[in-house]
Protein backbone atom coordinates (compact mmCIF):
# COMPACT_ATOMS: atom_id res chain seq x y z
CA UNK A 1 0.00 0.00 0.00
CA UNK A 2 1.61 3.49 -0.91
CA UNK A 3 -0.01 6.34 1.34
CA UNK A 4 2.63 9.04 -0.28
CA UNK A 5 0.12 10.55 -2.43
CA UNK A 6 -0.21 14.42 -3.71
CA UNK A 7 -2.43 16.33 -2.36
CA UNK A 8 -4.98 19.66 -3.52
CA UNK A 9 -2.63 21.94 -2.15
CA UNK A 10 0.13 20.80 -4.58
CA UNK A 11 -1.71 21.68 -7.14
CA UNK A 12 -3.03 25.14 -8.78
CA UNK A 13 -6.59 25.29 -8.71
CA UNK A 14 -7.47 29.13 -9.43
CA UNK A 15 -9.19 29.01 -12.75
CA UNK A 16 -9.87 25.33 -13.15
CA UNK A 17 -12.93 23.03 -12.83
CA UNK A 18 -12.49 20.30 -10.27
CA UNK A 19 -14.62 17.20 -10.43
CA UNK A 20 -14.86 16.68 -6.38
CA UNK A 21 -15.81 13.24 -5.51
CA UNK A 22 -17.25 13.39 -2.06
CA UNK A 23 -18.96 10.62 -0.07
CA UNK A 24 -22.33 12.35 0.34
CA UNK A 25 -23.99 8.40 1.31
CA UNK A 26 -25.88 9.75 4.35
CA UNK A 27 -28.67 8.29 6.32
CA UNK A 28 -31.96 9.44 5.52
CA UNK A 29 -34.91 9.15 7.80
CA UNK A 30 -36.85 6.30 6.07
CA UNK A 31 -40.28 8.79 6.88
CA UNK A 32 -39.48 11.98 5.93
CA UNK A 33 -36.50 11.41 3.72
CA UNK A 34 -34.57 14.22 6.15
CA UNK A 35 -30.89 13.89 7.02
CA UNK A 36 -30.39 11.97 10.35
CA UNK A 37 -26.40 12.46 10.76
CA UNK A 38 -25.22 15.18 8.69
CA UNK A 39 -21.19 14.00 9.46
CA UNK A 40 -20.04 13.12 6.04
CA UNK A 41 -21.27 16.20 4.76
CA UNK A 42 -19.72 18.99 6.99
CA UNK A 43 -16.45 16.41 6.52
CA UNK A 44 -16.21 17.35 3.13
CA UNK A 45 -16.71 21.50 3.89
CA UNK A 46 -13.23 21.95 4.23
CA UNK A 47 -11.93 20.92 0.96
CA UNK A 48 -15.01 22.13 -0.61
CA UNK A 49 -14.01 25.71 1.10
CA UNK A 50 -10.46 25.73 0.11
CA UNK A 51 -11.26 24.77 -3.53
CA UNK A 52 -13.81 27.79 -3.90
CA UNK A 53 -11.86 30.24 -1.76
CA UNK A 54 -8.64 29.60 -4.53
CA UNK A 55 -10.54 30.19 -7.66
CA UNK A 56 -11.83 26.74 -8.82
CA UNK A 57 -15.34 25.83 -9.79
CA UNK A 58 -16.42 22.56 -8.10
CA UNK A 59 -18.14 20.01 -9.68
CA UNK A 60 -19.42 18.04 -6.80
CA UNK A 61 -20.73 14.02 -6.79
CA UNK A 62 -21.32 11.10 -4.90
CA UNK A 63 -23.86 7.83 -4.52
CA UNK A 64 -26.51 7.83 -2.24
CA UNK A 65 -27.86 4.66 -1.21
CA UNK A 66 -27.95 1.42 -3.39
CA UNK A 67 -30.60 2.68 -6.16
CA UNK A 68 -29.26 -0.05 -8.51
CA UNK A 69 -28.64 1.28 -11.99
CA UNK A 70 -32.21 2.90 -11.86
CA UNK A 71 -33.63 6.77 -11.12
CA UNK A 72 -34.85 6.39 -7.48
CA UNK A 73 -36.88 9.82 -6.30
CA UNK A 74 -36.11 9.14 -3.12
CA UNK A 75 -32.24 8.73 -3.60
CA UNK A 76 -31.67 12.06 -4.93
CA UNK A 77 -29.06 13.72 -4.12
CA UNK A 78 -31.37 17.26 -3.53
CA UNK A 79 -31.42 16.91 -0.04
CA UNK A 80 -27.79 16.80 0.02
CA UNK A 81 -27.90 19.82 -2.44
CA UNK A 82 -29.80 21.61 -0.03
CA UNK A 83 -28.06 21.15 3.28
CA UNK A 84 -24.68 21.95 1.70
CA UNK A 85 -26.28 25.13 0.30
CA UNK A 86 -26.50 26.13 4.07
CA UNK A 87 -23.14 24.86 5.36
CA UNK A 88 -21.29 26.87 2.55
CA UNK A 89 -23.28 29.86 2.94
CA UNK A 90 -24.09 30.09 -0.71
CA UNK A 91 -25.96 28.59 -3.56
CA UNK A 92 -25.09 25.09 -4.56
CA UNK A 93 -26.49 24.13 -8.17
CA UNK A 94 -28.01 21.09 -8.75
CA UNK A 95 -27.80 18.94 -12.30
CA UNK A 96 -31.12 17.29 -12.41
CA UNK A 97 -28.40 13.83 -13.95
CA UNK A 98 -25.59 12.66 -13.98
CA UNK A 99 -23.63 13.33 -17.23
CA UNK A 100 -26.73 14.25 -19.33
CA UNK A 101 -27.41 17.73 -20.73
CA UNK A 102 -28.48 19.50 -17.66
CA UNK A 103 -25.10 18.26 -15.88
CA UNK A 104 -23.12 19.53 -19.10
CA UNK A 105 -24.78 22.46 -19.44
CA UNK A 106 -24.22 23.60 -15.66
CA UNK A 107 -20.88 22.23 -15.80
CA UNK A 108 -19.68 24.62 -18.96
CA UNK A 109 -21.82 27.40 -17.60
CA UNK A 110 -20.14 27.24 -14.31
CA UNK A 111 -17.64 29.99 -12.87
CA UNK A 112 -14.59 30.10 -10.45
CA UNK A 113 -16.05 30.12 -6.63
CA UNK A 114 -19.50 27.84 -7.97
CA UNK A 115 -20.14 25.07 -6.99
CA UNK A 116 -22.49 22.46 -8.19
CA UNK A 117 -23.71 18.49 -7.21
CA UNK A 118 -24.51 16.36 -9.65
CA UNK A 119 -27.45 13.52 -9.36
CA UNK A 120 -26.66 10.60 -7.76
CA UNK A 121 -23.77 8.57 -9.33
CA UNK A 122 -25.62 5.13 -8.78
CA UNK A 123 -28.46 6.09 -10.82
CA UNK A 124 -26.21 4.74 -14.22
CA UNK A 125 -25.22 0.95 -14.10
CA UNK A 126 -22.02 1.96 -15.39
CA UNK A 127 -20.73 4.04 -12.55
CA UNK A 128 -20.40 0.63 -10.67
CA UNK A 129 -18.80 -1.25 -13.77
CA UNK A 130 -16.15 1.39 -13.61
CA UNK A 131 -17.22 1.85 -17.48
CA UNK A 132 -14.70 3.47 -19.45
CA UNK A 133 -17.49 5.74 -21.17
CA UNK A 134 -18.80 6.74 -18.45
CA UNK A 135 -15.98 7.96 -16.18
CA UNK A 136 -14.66 9.74 -19.75
CA UNK A 137 -17.83 11.64 -19.58
CA UNK A 138 -17.89 12.40 -15.76
CA UNK A 139 -13.72 13.31 -16.57
CA UNK A 140 -15.13 15.69 -19.59
CA UNK A 141 -16.30 18.40 -17.40
CA UNK A 142 -13.44 18.88 -15.57
CA UNK A 143 -9.58 19.81 -15.36
CA UNK A 144 -8.69 18.39 -12.50
CA UNK A 145 -9.71 15.26 -10.40
CA UNK A 146 -10.03 15.33 -6.38
CA UNK A 147 -11.12 12.69 -4.22
CA UNK A 148 -12.34 12.88 -0.63
CA UNK A 149 -14.44 10.00 -0.32
CA UNK A 150 -12.28 7.22 1.43
CA UNK A 151 -15.73 5.70 2.02
CA UNK A 152 -15.56 4.59 -1.33
CA UNK A 153 -11.68 4.45 -1.70
CA UNK A 154 -12.14 0.50 -1.90
CA UNK A 155 -14.23 0.24 -4.69
CA UNK A 156 -12.93 0.40 -8.29
CA UNK A 157 -16.08 2.75 -9.34
CA UNK A 158 -15.85 5.00 -12.25
CA UNK A 159 -15.70 8.27 -9.97
CA UNK A 160 -13.64 6.85 -7.53
CA UNK A 161 -10.85 5.93 -9.92
CA UNK A 162 -11.52 5.40 -13.21
CA UNK A 163 -11.72 9.11 -14.37
CA UNK A 164 -8.19 9.24 -12.88
CA UNK A 165 -7.16 7.83 -16.12
CA UNK A 166 -8.33 11.08 -17.83
CA UNK A 167 -7.72 13.64 -15.49
CA UNK A 168 -4.50 14.19 -13.03
CA UNK A 169 -5.62 13.35 -9.65
CA UNK A 170 -5.45 14.34 -5.94
CA UNK A 171 -6.34 13.66 -2.36
CA UNK A 172 -8.53 16.09 -0.80
CA UNK A 173 -8.15 17.25 3.40
CA UNK A 174 -10.15 14.91 4.52
CA UNK A 175 -8.79 11.51 2.06
CA UNK A 176 -4.92 12.94 3.14
CA UNK A 177 -6.03 12.79 6.82
CA UNK A 178 -7.02 9.43 6.78
CA UNK A 179 -4.24 8.16 4.56
CA UNK A 180 -1.44 9.88 7.12
CA UNK A 181 -3.46 8.58 10.53
CA UNK A 182 -4.17 5.27 9.25
CA UNK A 183 -1.52 4.93 7.48
CA UNK A 184 0.91 6.26 10.07
CA UNK A 185 -0.40 3.61 12.43
CA UNK A 186 0.23 0.82 10.24
CA UNK A 187 3.63 1.55 9.15
CA UNK A 188 5.50 3.46 12.27
CA UNK A 189 2.95 3.71 15.07
CA UNK A 190 3.71 5.28 18.30
CA UNK A 191 4.24 2.45 20.42
CA UNK A 192 2.14 1.25 22.61
CA UNK A 193 0.23 0.31 19.48
CA UNK A 194 -3.63 -1.22 21.00
CA UNK A 195 -5.81 -2.78 18.34
CA UNK A 196 -9.49 -3.19 19.33
CA UNK A 197 -11.76 -5.02 17.32
CA UNK A 198 -15.50 -5.98 18.29
CA UNK A 199 -19.01 -6.78 15.92
CA UNK A 200 -20.71 -9.77 15.21
CA UNK A 201 -18.25 -12.15 12.51
CA UNK A 202 -14.79 -12.68 13.23
CA UNK A 203 -15.47 -13.98 9.31
CA UNK A 204 -15.95 -10.60 8.55
CA UNK A 205 -12.08 -9.66 10.02
CA UNK A 206 -9.80 -12.37 9.09
CA UNK A 207 -7.55 -10.56 6.81
CA UNK A 208 -7.72 -7.72 9.61
CA UNK A 209 -6.72 -9.63 12.33
CA UNK A 210 -3.91 -11.81 10.54
CA UNK A 211 -2.29 -8.38 9.44
CA UNK A 212 -3.04 -6.62 13.21
CA UNK A 213 -0.96 -9.59 14.69
CA UNK A 214 1.95 -8.21 12.91
CA UNK A 215 1.58 -4.63 13.57
CA UNK A 216 -0.21 -4.32 16.92
CA UNK A 217 1.70 -4.51 20.64
CA UNK A 218 -1.98 -5.19 21.55
CA UNK A 219 -5.01 -6.79 20.01
CA UNK A 220 -8.47 -6.70 22.09
CA UNK A 221 -11.24 -8.69 21.23
CA UNK A 222 -15.08 -7.46 22.23
CA UNK A 223 -18.46 -8.27 20.74
CA UNK A 224 -20.07 -11.63 19.85
CA UNK A 225 -16.96 -12.49 17.46
CA UNK A 226 -14.36 -13.35 21.11
CA UNK A 227 -17.07 -16.17 21.41
CA UNK A 228 -15.42 -18.23 18.56
CA UNK A 229 -12.13 -17.82 20.31
CA UNK A 230 -13.35 -18.41 24.04
CA UNK A 231 -15.06 -21.60 22.75
CA UNK A 232 -11.58 -22.56 20.19
CA UNK A 233 -9.86 -22.57 24.16
CA UNK A 234 -12.60 -24.94 25.72
CA UNK A 235 -14.87 -22.09 26.82
CA UNK A 236 -18.60 -22.69 27.55
CA UNK A 237 -20.47 -19.84 25.73
CA UNK A 238 -24.11 -21.33 26.47
CA UNK A 239 -26.13 -19.29 23.07
CA UNK A 240 -23.70 -17.17 22.39
CA UNK A 241 -22.78 -16.42 18.72
CA UNK A 242 -20.10 -18.81 17.37
CA UNK A 243 -18.57 -19.96 14.04
CA UNK A 244 -17.89 -23.06 14.26
CA UNK A 245 -15.89 -23.18 11.38
CA UNK A 246 -13.88 -20.47 12.45
CA UNK A 247 -12.25 -22.18 15.40
CA UNK A 248 -9.38 -23.91 13.54
CA UNK A 249 -8.44 -20.04 12.03
CA UNK A 250 -9.09 -18.91 16.07
CA UNK A 251 -6.39 -21.51 17.94
CA UNK A 252 -3.83 -20.70 14.69
CA UNK A 253 -4.56 -16.58 15.33
CA UNK A 254 -3.86 -17.41 18.83
CA UNK A 255 -0.81 -19.65 18.50
CA UNK A 256 0.59 -16.24 16.30
CA UNK A 257 -0.11 -13.67 18.57
CA UNK A 258 1.66 -15.89 21.34
CA UNK A 259 4.94 -16.56 18.64
CA UNK A 260 4.71 -12.74 17.44
CA UNK A 261 4.48 -12.13 21.32
CA UNK A 262 1.50 -9.73 20.88
CA UNK A 263 -0.74 -9.72 24.07
CA UNK A 264 -4.40 -10.82 23.17
CA UNK A 265 -7.48 -9.60 25.56
CA UNK A 266 -10.57 -11.82 25.46
CA UNK A 267 -13.04 -10.62 27.69
CA UNK A 268 -13.12 -12.33 31.29
CA UNK A 269 -16.67 -11.78 32.10
CA UNK A 270 -19.91 -11.50 29.91
CA UNK A 271 -23.31 -9.71 30.22
CA UNK A 272 -25.93 -12.24 28.99
CA UNK A 273 -29.48 -12.84 28.75
CA UNK A 274 -31.55 -15.53 27.80
CA UNK A 275 -32.77 -13.52 24.72
CA UNK A 276 -31.77 -11.89 22.02
CA UNK A 277 -34.03 -8.28 23.05
CA UNK A 278 -33.79 -5.41 25.26
CA UNK A 279 -34.36 -6.79 28.49
CA UNK A 280 -33.66 -5.89 32.41
CA UNK A 281 -33.42 -9.51 32.80
CA UNK A 282 -29.48 -10.62 32.66
CA UNK A 283 -26.71 -11.74 34.24
CA UNK A 284 -22.75 -11.01 34.61
CA UNK A 285 -20.68 -14.19 34.34
CA UNK A 286 -17.22 -16.02 33.35
CA UNK A 287 -16.77 -15.60 29.89
CA UNK A 288 -15.51 -19.10 29.50
CA UNK A 289 -18.90 -20.71 32.02
CA UNK A 290 -21.76 -19.06 30.36
CA UNK A 291 -24.82 -21.09 31.57
CA UNK A 292 -26.68 -22.99 28.87
CA UNK A 293 -29.13 -21.22 26.69
CA UNK A 294 -27.39 -17.74 27.60
CA UNK A 295 -26.48 -15.36 25.15
CA UNK A 296 -23.60 -13.14 25.59
CA UNK A 297 -24.70 -9.45 24.75
CA UNK A 298 -22.12 -7.53 26.16
CA UNK A 299 -18.53 -7.27 28.05
CA UNK A 300 -18.51 -7.55 31.72
CA UNK A 301 -17.07 -4.88 34.24
CA UNK A 302 -13.96 -6.55 34.48
CA UNK A 303 -13.26 -6.54 31.12
CA UNK A 304 -14.37 -3.04 30.47
CA UNK A 305 -11.20 -2.18 33.52
CA UNK A 306 -8.93 -4.60 31.81
CA UNK A 307 -9.32 -2.96 28.28
CA UNK A 308 -9.51 0.63 29.87
CA UNK A 309 -6.45 0.00 30.98
CA UNK A 310 -4.59 -0.84 27.99
CA UNK A 311 -6.16 1.72 26.22
CA UNK A 312 -4.75 4.47 29.10
CA UNK A 313 -1.62 2.93 28.71
CA UNK A 314 -1.19 2.88 24.76
CA UNK A 315 0.02 5.59 22.47
CA UNK A 316 -1.55 4.37 19.31
CA UNK A 317 -5.52 2.58 19.39
CA UNK A 318 -7.41 2.08 16.50
CA UNK A 319 -10.99 0.96 17.19
CA UNK A 320 -13.30 -1.23 14.96
CA UNK A 321 -16.50 -2.21 16.11
CA UNK A 322 -18.72 -2.23 18.73
CA UNK A 323 -18.28 -4.47 22.32
CA UNK A 324 -21.45 -5.67 22.59
CA UNK A 325 -25.23 -4.74 21.30
CA UNK A 326 -25.35 -1.37 21.82
CA UNK A 327 -28.52 -0.65 20.40
CA UNK A 328 -30.15 -2.42 23.10
CA UNK A 329 -29.47 0.72 26.41
CA UNK A 330 -29.00 -2.70 28.84
CA UNK A 331 -26.00 -3.57 26.86
CA UNK A 332 -24.81 0.02 25.57
CA UNK A 333 -21.88 -0.04 28.69
CA UNK A 334 -19.20 -2.00 27.14
CA UNK A 335 -19.31 0.06 24.22
CA UNK A 336 -20.32 3.18 26.11
CA UNK A 337 -16.85 2.93 28.25
CA UNK A 338 -14.18 2.43 25.15
CA UNK A 339 -15.22 5.23 23.66
CA UNK A 340 -15.69 7.39 26.85
CA UNK A 341 -11.43 5.80 27.79
CA UNK A 342 -10.74 6.90 23.72
CA UNK A 343 -11.97 9.98 24.13
CA UNK A 344 -9.55 10.04 28.00
CA UNK A 345 -6.53 8.69 26.50
CA UNK A 346 -3.83 10.73 25.32
CA UNK A 347 -3.17 8.61 22.37
CA UNK A 348 -3.16 9.06 18.91
CA UNK A 349 -6.85 7.87 18.54
CA UNK A 350 -8.53 6.08 15.25
CA UNK A 351 -12.43 4.99 14.83
CA UNK A 352 -12.96 3.42 11.83
CA UNK A 353 -15.93 1.29 10.78
CA UNK A 354 -20.14 2.20 10.61
CA UNK A 355 -20.86 0.82 14.16
CA UNK A 356 -18.19 1.98 16.20
CA UNK A 357 -17.95 5.32 14.77
CA UNK A 358 -22.28 5.79 14.98
CA UNK A 359 -21.65 4.78 19.37
CA UNK A 360 -18.56 7.57 19.65
CA UNK A 361 -21.35 9.79 17.75
CA UNK A 362 -24.35 8.48 20.08
CA UNK A 363 -22.35 8.83 23.52
CA UNK A 364 -20.69 12.31 22.65
CA UNK A 365 -17.15 11.31 22.33
CA UNK A 366 -16.66 11.69 18.62
CA UNK A 367 -14.89 15.13 18.64
CA UNK A 368 -12.59 14.03 21.05
CA UNK A 369 -10.95 11.44 18.68
CA UNK A 370 -8.05 12.39 16.49
CA UNK A 371 -9.47 10.65 13.56
CA UNK A 372 -13.10 9.62 13.40
CA UNK A 373 -12.98 7.18 9.79
CA UNK A 374 -15.01 8.16 7.32
CA UNK A 375 -14.71 4.60 5.76
CA UNK A 376 -16.13 1.67 6.83
CA UNK A 377 -15.27 -1.49 4.62
CA UNK A 378 -12.29 1.12 3.13
CA UNK A 379 -10.96 1.54 6.81
CA UNK A 380 -11.21 -3.13 7.52
CA UNK A 381 -9.28 -3.09 3.80
CA UNK A 382 -6.74 -0.73 4.45
CA UNK A 383 -5.93 -2.32 8.26
CA UNK A 384 -5.99 -5.56 6.37
CA UNK A 385 -2.91 -4.45 4.07
CA UNK A 386 -4.59 -4.25 1.03
CA UNK A 387 -4.61 -1.64 -1.94
CA UNK A 388 -7.40 0.71 -2.32
CA UNK A 389 -8.26 1.72 -6.20
CA UNK A 390 -9.36 4.98 -5.50
CA UNK A 391 -6.02 5.57 -3.34
CA UNK A 392 -3.57 4.06 -5.99
CA UNK A 393 -4.71 5.84 -8.61
CA UNK A 394 -4.12 9.32 -7.30
CA UNK A 395 -0.81 11.12 -8.25
CA UNK A 396 2.84 9.89 -5.90
CA UNK A 397 4.04 12.65 -4.00
CA UNK A 398 7.57 12.65 -5.84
Amino acid sequence: MEYSKKSVTSVDVKGKKVLLRCDFNIPLDKETGEITDEGRITASLKTINYLLDNGAAVIACSHLGRPKGQWNEKLSLKVVAERLSQLLGREVKMAKDVIGEDAKLLAARLQPGEIMLLENLRFHKEEEANDPQFARALASMADIYVSDSFGTAHRAHASTAGVADYLPAYSGFLLAKELRLLGGALTSPLRPFVAILGGAKVSDKLGVIRSLLDKADTLILGGAMAYTFIKAQGGEIGASLCEEEELDYAREMLGKAKKNGVRFLLPPDTVCAKEFKSTPEHITVDSYHIPEGMIGLDIGPKTIALYQDAIMKAATVIWNGPMGVFEFPEYEKGTHDIAEAMARTEAVTIIGGGDSVAAARQFGYADQITLISTGGGASLEFLEGKALPGVTCLLDKE
